[in-house]
C-alpha cells in the first residue's frame, strides 16, 4: 500500500508561465527552501504550544485566576488541535497545498496576536482554542508536501526535517519566548509567536511550490479514511504508545526536585536535555524509518518501554535522572515513522489521515498526563509515572501487533 505522490509544479515558475524540468540540484534546492519555510511554521506552532506551560503563574496573576484555572488554556489549545485537525482537513480538501498552508499559518498568527490582547479568562481560553485549530492540519499538509518533494527513499527524512521545527522549538523557541514573557509580561511571548508565524506566511508563499489538489479531492473522499482499519490502528499506536512520554514529562519538574534532589535553578538545564533528546530522536527516527518503516515503529515502541521503565530507577539520582530525561525526549523519534505509515495506508484520503496523526499525539498527551496524575494522587509517588509510561508503551506494542497482522492478512487476500 503506497500513497499517491503529489505532483508539484516543475521548475522555478510559481505563478504560471512555462515550467522547465528540474535538475537534481534544483530539486534539492527547492526541497530545502520548502522544508525551511515549513519548518519555520512548525517552529512557531511548537513555541506557541509549549511556552504557556512555563508562564502559568504570570498568566494567573494577570487575569485574576488560580494557577490550575490558568492551566485550562493548555487544555483549550489541545482541544482545538483535536477538533481542528479533522475538521479543517475535510473542509479544505479541495484547496491547493500552498494556499492551505498559508491560510492556516495566517490564522495561527492572528490567533496568537489575539491571545496577547485577551482581556480575561474566558476570552483567553477561546483564543487559545482558536490557536489550536490550525495545528494538526498544518503539520499534516506540511508532511504531505515535504514527502512529495523528496526523492525516493527519503520521504521520512523530509518529514523529519519539517518536524525539526517543532522539536527545535522546545530547545530554542520556548526559552526565548519564556524570557520575553518573564521580562515584558506573558503577552509578549504570544506576540513573538505571532510574528514568527507571520514570517512563515511569507516564506511559505515564496518557498513552497504550487501543488494543486488532486482531481476529485473533496470532503467525502477524505472521510473514507475513517473506514480504513489500517488508519485507525496507526492512530491507536500514536494515541496509546506515545502517551508514555507525556506521563513522565508532565511531572518531570517535581520528579527532578523532589526525588532526584535537583536544585530548582538547574531544572531548565535538564529540560534543555529533553529538548536535545527530541531533536536527536527526530533526526534518527526519520532516517531509520526510511530504511525500514514497520521495524522502526516496533523497535521504537520497545525503546519507549525500556527507557520509561528505567526512569523509575534513574530518577533517584541527579546524573541518571538527567540522562533519563534526555532519553525520554528521544521517544519522539516515532513521530515521522507514524506520519509516513499513515500516508502509506490512507489511499486517497491523505490530508485527513495526515492531520489526524497530530490529533492522536494530543490525545496521547492528555491520556499520559491524566494516568500519571492518577498514580501520583493514589500515593504511588512521582516515579510511578515511569511505570505508567512503560505500560502505555506495551499497550502500543499490542496495537502494533494487530497492525502487522492486519497488513499480512490484506496482502494475503490481495487487497
Amino acid at each position: 500500500m503506497t500513497s499517491p505522490r503529489l505532483q508539484p509544479d516543475q521548475g522555478p515558475a510559481l505563478d504560471g508561465g512555462t515550467a522547465v524540468p528540474s535538475s537534481p540540484s534544483s530539486s534539492d534546492a527547492r526541497l530545502l527552501r520548502a522544508v525551511l519555510a515549513l519548518g519555520v511554521g512548525g517552529f512557531s506552532i511548537g513555541t506557541g504550544e509549549f511556552v504557556i506551560m512555563g508562564l502559568l503563574p504570570e498568566v494567573a496573576r494577570d487575569i485574576g485566576v488560580s494557577i490550575p484555572q490558568a492551566g485550562h488554556v493548555i487544555s483549550a489549545y489541545a482541544l482545538g488541535v483535536v477538533i481542528g485537525a479533522p475538521a479543517l482537513a475535510v473542509l479544505a480538501a479541495g484547496w491547493g497545498r500552498r494556499a492551505l498552508l498559508i491560510a492556516l499559518m495566517a490564522a495561527y498568527a492572528l490567533a496568537n496576536i489575539g491571545s496577547a490582547l485577551a482581556p480575561g479568562y474566558l476570552s483567553l481560553n477561546v483564543l487559545r482554542f482558536l490557536s489550536g485549530l490550525p495545528h494538526g492540519t498544518y503539520f499534516g499538509v506540511a508532511a504531505l508536501v515535504a514527502a512529495s518533494l523528496a526523492p525516493p527513499g527519503r520521504r521520512a527524512r523530509a518529514v523529519g526535517l519539517v518536524m525539526l521545527g517543532l522539536t527545535g522549538a522546545t530547545l530554542v523557541g520556548v526559552p526565548i519566548a519564556s524570557a520575553l514573557g518573564q521580562h515584558f509580561g506573558w503577552r509578549a511571548a504570544f506576540v513573538f509567536v505571532g510574528l514568527i508565524a507571520a514570517l512563515a506566511v511569507v516564506l511559505l508563499r515564496y518557498g513552497v511550490p504550487h501543488i494543486p489538489a488532486e482531481p476529485g479531492a473533496g470532503a467525502w473522499r477524505e472521510l473514507q479514511a475513517l473506514r480504513n482499519k489500517h488508519v485507525w490502528l496507526t492512530l491507536g499506536i500514536g494515541a496509546i504508545g506515545f502517551g508514555g512520554m507525556f506521563s513522565v514529562f508532565s511531572y518531570i519538574k517535581p520528579t527532578l526536585t523532589e526525588v532526584a534532589g535537583l536544585p530548582l535553578a538547574q531544572v531548565p538545564l535538564v529540560l534543555a536535555l529533553f529538548g536535545t533528546g527530541m531533536v536527536a530522536g527526530n533526526i534518527a527516527g526519520a532516517r531509520l524509518a526510511d530504511h525500514s518503516l514497520m521495524r522502526t515503529i516496533g523497535g521504537l515502541l520497545v525503546w519507549a518501554v525500556v527507557v520509561l521503565g528505567a526512569f523509575t530507577f534513574a530518577a533517584e539520582h541527579v546524573v541518571t535522572a538527567a540522562a533519563g530525561t534526555f532519553l525520554i525526549g528521544t521517544i519522539v523519534a516515532i513521530g515521522p515513522a507514524l506520519q509516513i505509515r499513515l500516508m502509506d495506508v490512507a489511499g486517497e484520503a491523505q490530508t485527513l489521515a495526515a492531520a489526524l496523526n497530530h490529533s492522536a499525539f494530543n490525545m496521547a498527551n492528555a491520556l499520559g498526563a491524566w494516568l500519571g496524575g492518577v498514580t501520583i494522587s493514589a500515593g504511588l509517588g512521582w516515579t510511578s509515572t515511569g511505570w505508567v509510561g512503560a505500560l502505555l508503551g506495551i499497550a502500543g506494542l499490542g496495537i502494533f501487533a494487530l497492525a502487522v497482522r492486519a497488513e499480512r492478512q490484506a496482502r494475503a487476500s490481495g487487497k
